[in-house]
């Protein structure tokens, strides 16, 4: 995960530019009508619904903005702000998209289908250049109807309207800094709807939820009141520390480690503010999410965390329930002889709960595809395609499985434990071996052993210890880097679980 290491010095200096980037022009000195970034020559436009196109003139400047045989006309308000609803475009382009006013600002090569935005950190930042087989990925990649556009990586409380940035066409040339989960989830879409896609990359490598969340949401709820009290004491002190000229050794040393975290990807709504406020409200389908390993030491938080972020950004976007799919955390760190608590596993437990307090929303269980020595997994054309299998299922009407396995009941009898699932389709796929692994079973003294397991006639699971008289509780694939082995014969890996809710490693964190 990125590590913030930069000097004074050099924050000062990106501030200074980022704030003359994205400054909205006003006044009689900036006459010229200015869009944001995320409208550019190769971006793609949402098909099938209506797309907001926005900027800044002078006030009371009439503005009309053209594409596609159409034409609306607007004017700017006291502050300079105007937008636009374009009608809903038909798969298709090229089109020049034409903003006049006192100038004409003219954008090319303008496609319309299936726009995505990437977001979360590291996992979705990572590149194709640093996944699995680069050298091939690279040769192959001409499919100049995918465009992606990166968002550069800013973190301030103040609202940023603008990024340095474009869109680029995917070629050999480009394709190496694409987001490689973003990549691969779009190609999978645009090679089975042929439709041109756009991937929107906004991720920050390291990022904490909390930072892509806006400061008030956080600040009203009682529920962050640690969270914030701990950022608003340590705000205090760099703003007084900032403002003292005769610093003791201790408070420069002071001051320098507070410096990154102003300025970077865990302060609350720093990323909200810095990154996705610039593109917040462009006509998107939908978005894709990779990030949890900076919140799993408090795994019990980020189940309330995690869904007010995406109910969050939805209300803001305009656009409704627009779906939002993520990846479940990968196995990491080194395997445990014996069954243990996991932060890890408790973090993935709350991924996996979002499901059921938002609509329209879905999870893949990559629980089989990370590496214990790398928090970056390679493998990331995997990741991709059980995002993608959602999509193509849930929004495109493609007839293909798309949800793992999960635990639905559990009945006890006998001194074993017998468990039913949902979506296991048409039945079990034990990976390597016949015998299913994974499973740990407890008594009411809450110690867990190894259980062993057997797949039923009707696809239930039978899981007993005879170290377990009487058992009351069955986890699977719970630890940092469990070794597990179910899957629906679709090839779809079980979810991880516990039938328990005895608090766990990062209760009340």
């Amino acid at each position: 995960m990125a590590v913030l290491g930069h000097g004074w010095r050099r924050w000062r200096t990106l501030l200074a530019a980022v704030a003359a980037l994205v400054a909205i022009p006003g006044g009689a000195a900036q006459a010229d009508v200015k869009l944001p970034n995320i409208f550019g020559d190769h971006m793609v436009l949402q098909q099938g619904q209506k797309n907001k196109v926005w900027g800044v003139a002078d006030p009371g400047e009439a503005v009309t903005v053209s594409i596609g045989g159409q034409s609306h006309a607007t004017k700017a308000a006291d502050d300079g702000k105007w937008h636009v609803m374009l009608d809903a475009l038909p798969v298709g382009g090229p089109h020049d998209l034409s903003v006049q006013g006192k100038n004409t600002v003219k954008f090319t090569d303008v496609l319309v289908g299936e726009v995505w935005v990437c977001s979360g950190q590291s996992n979705m930042q990572w590149s194709v250049n640093a996944s699995n087989d680069p050298d091939l990925e690279r040769a192959a990649a001409r499919f100049p109807r995918i465009r992606m556009v990166n968002v550069p990586q800013v973190g301030t409380q103040e609202p940023q309207w603008n990024f340095q940035g474009k869109w680029q066409v995917c070629a050999p040339e480009t394709v190496g800094n694409f987001s490689a989960v973003g990549y691969f989830f779009g190609r999978q879409l645009h090679q089975t709807l042929d439709v041109p896609v756009g991937l929107i990359n906004n991720a920050w490598g390291g990022s904490a939820c909390e930072a892509w969340v806006r400061r008030d949401l956080l600040a009203a709820d009682a529920k962050y009141k640690n969270l914030m009290d701990s950022w608003t004491q340590r705000e205090a002190l760099f703003e007084t520390l900032s403002k003292k000229s005769d610093l003791t050794e201790d408070e420069k040393k002071q001051l320098t480690g507070l410096r990154g975290p102003m300025f970077g990807n865990s302060r609350p709504a720093n990323i909200y503010n810095g990154v996705l406020k610039s593109h917040l409200g462009y006509g998107i389908r939908g978005a894709i999410w990779y990030q949890g390993e900076s919140n799993a030491g408090r795994a019990y938080q980020y189940r309330d965390l995690f869904p007010l972020m995406i109910d969050s950004w939805r209300k803001e976007w305009g656009q409704g329930d627009f779906p939002f799919y993520w990846v479940q955390l990968a196995d990491f760190r080194g395997e445990r002889p014996e069954p243990a608590e996991s932060d890890w596993a408790e973090l993935r437990e709350a991924q996996t709960m979002t499901m059921s307090r938002l609509p329209n929303t879905g999870e893949a269980v990559i629980i089989d595809i990370g590496e214990g020595k790398d928090i970056h997994p390679k493998n990331k054309v995997d990741v991709g395609r059980r995002l993608a299998r959602w999509a193509l299922a849930k929004d495109y009407g493609v007839n293909i499985p798309f949800q793992s396995p999960r635990f639905k009941s559990a009945e006890t009898s006998g001194g074993k434990m017998t468990l039913t699932f949902d979506h296991v389709g048409g039945g079990w796929r034990p990976f390597d071996v016949a015998e299913p692994r994974g499973f740990a079973i407890a008594g009411e003294d809450r110690k867990f052993v190894w259980a062993s397991a057997k797949v039923l006639p009707d696809g239930r699971i039978e899981v007993g210890s005879d170290k377990v008289a009487a058992p009351v509780a069955v986890r699977y694939a719970w630890a940092d880097n469990p070794v597990c082995n179910m899957y629906s014969v679709n090839g779809l890996p079980l979810t991880p679980f516990r039938t328990d809710d005895w608090p766990g490693v990062t209760f009340g964190k």
